[in-house]
């Protein structure tokens, strides 16, 4: 009986490579660890923030503070959110600050997150401007005051600068940067009323965004 010769194999490999190997299958199948969640802020941490923004933003500004403390600061909120927050407040009625405590209350810890916000972001300053009122009806006008609020007024308009600046970073395409042209020619130059400018430019601009979603 013929024996057929027996076919030479390679060379075994080498238990670095079979460690190589099974370290490389066991990194595939290991699941991705997710991302560390953000800090979860409390209702009384809500509180306390938005009355001390309250308190402190004079002259205006507040979206500025608002992204320091709740963006940069706690890191409550991620950049992107605090922007779609500013947008929505922005075409809605009532003042943009404290629409803008009510979406940031919500998104942090729902409905009564959002109702300490609205707590904290009026209702202190409301009584410190009722006495600072009867302190102007008291002492006449203070020599000193208007200079102080006014340097923090240019604090506040700094801030709000700065947001706007992060928003138009973060603008990409042509669309956008037109809306926001059509937006300051009509309100800002022409002095156009600002609800029929939202009416027409706002429809106009989530439909550009859909179209650009869809082609991109």
């Amino acid at each position: 009986m013929i024996r057929k010769p027996a076919r030479r194999q390679g060379p075994a490999p080498s238990t670095a490579a079979r460690r190589r190997g099974t370290s490389g299958q066991q990194q595939d199948e290991t699941p991705r660890v997710p991302d560390t969640q953000r800090p979860q802020a409390t209702l009384g941490a809500i509180l306390r923030v938005f009355t001390t923004l309250g308190m402190a933003s004079f002259g205006g500004g507040l979206p500025g503070w608002m992204h320091r403390e709740i963006v940069q600061k706690r890191d409550w909120m991620s950049e992107e959110s605090f922007l779609a927050g500013i947008a929505l407040g922005q075409v809605l009625p009532g003042p943009n600050s404290v629409n803008l405590a009510l979406y940031i209350g919500q998104q942090l810890r729902g409905w009564p997150g959002a109702a300490l916000a609205f707590l904290g972001i009026l209702g202190p300053p409301f009584l410190f401007i009722l006495g600072l009122a009867l302190l102007y009806v008291w002492g006449g006008n203070l020599a000193g005051l208007g200079v102080v609020l006014g340097g923090v007024a240019v604090a506040g308009l700094a801030n709000s600068l700065t947001v706007g600046l992060r928003t138009a970073w973060r603008m990409r395409g042509l669309w956008p940067w037109a809306i926001a042209g059509a937006t300051f020619i009509a309100v800002g130059l022409l002095r156009l009323p600002m609800i029929p400018v939202v009416l027409v430019l706002g429809p106009a601009s989530v439909g550009l965004a859909w179209w650009s979603a869809r082609h991109a």
